[in-house]
């Protein structure tokens, strides 16, 4: 009898955790979240009609040596359509891009390209990297509105991951400018007669302060979470493992444990 009750149940954990396998996000990799590249930018509805990137914004894998912003490859073509105007972040002289890993592949190299020139790129060495990833660079040579392309070379295999970051470098070349023209001066000629309303001495109204971002409330789309945060979602509550701005289809749940810890 005990034979006959466990084979089922080892069947049903099998099925189980094919079911889990198969209902996982299998080309969960990585992007970067900030400065938003396009594909962050479609995944957080910042551009719209984007296709199937808006769910997937980790997923632009092609092979290594394209300096496109897809890859090259035939998905994902939209990323590459300049016509759209994509937002540019206004940044300083050094900027440093965030990663979010949902896949931590051993690395060979971090690459950075501006109008297809090489500006920085960091050795990982083969090694895993953490569930995010930070590079600073180097932008002082350009001003204006660039494209960063943002490229992670995989170690053990003949694949990249592919980002192109609109930036606006100094806040020059297309951004709005600063007037100027010094604002009208004031009267100087004092008021010939003093007020005849004594000030008010009603305490001044307190102003409530502004929300968190994304501190003790219900998990929300383009939000910015910072390592600590606390949300819930559909009844749980998760805490921020990785700093991180919030998109849909990274609500927090079991295919996003890099991101959220369950309480």
């Amino acid at each position: 009898m005990r034979r006959t009750i466990a084979y089922p149940l080892a069947t049903l954990g099998m099925v189980a955790s094919s079911l889990a396998v198969a209902a996982s996000p299998a080309m969960a990799h990585g992007y970067v979240s900030s400065p938003p590249s396009r594909q962050a930018l479609c995944a957080a509805g910042t551009v719209g009609d984007c296709g199937g990137i808006q769910f997937e914004p980790q997923s632009v894998e092609a092979p290594k040596g394209s300096k496109e912003c897809n890859g090259g490859g035939a998905a994902f073509g939209v990323l590459n359509d300049e016509s759209r105007n994509w937002p540019a972040t206004t940044v300083g002289k050094s900027v440093t891009f965030n990663w979010v890993l949902t896949a931590r592949h051993r690395t060979a190299t971090w690459e950075y390209f501006v109008d297809g020139t090489s500006v920085a790129t960091f050795d990982d060495k083969n090694a895993i990297p953490e569930a995010s990833v930070s590079h600073t660079v180097d932008l002082s040579r350009f001003s204006g509105k660039k494209t960063v392309l943002a490229v992670w070379n995989i170690g053990d295999t003949p694949m990249a991951f592919y980002n192109c970051v609109d930036v606006n470098v100094g806040g020059g070349g297309g951004g709005a400018s600063t007037p100027t023209t010094p604002p009208t001066k004031a009267p100087t000629t004092p008021p010939t007669t003093a007020p005849t309303t004594a000030p008010a001495t009603t305490a001044p109204t307190t102003q409530a302060p502004a929300p968190v971002q994304g501190a003790e409330g219900a998990w929300a789309p383009g939000v910015a979470y910072k390592v600590g945060d606390k949300v819930t979602y559909e009844g749980v509550t998760y805490q921020v493992r990785q700093a991180h701005t919030s998109i849909r289809s990274w609500e927090p749940g079991i295919w996003t444990l890099a991101l959220w810890l369950p309480l």
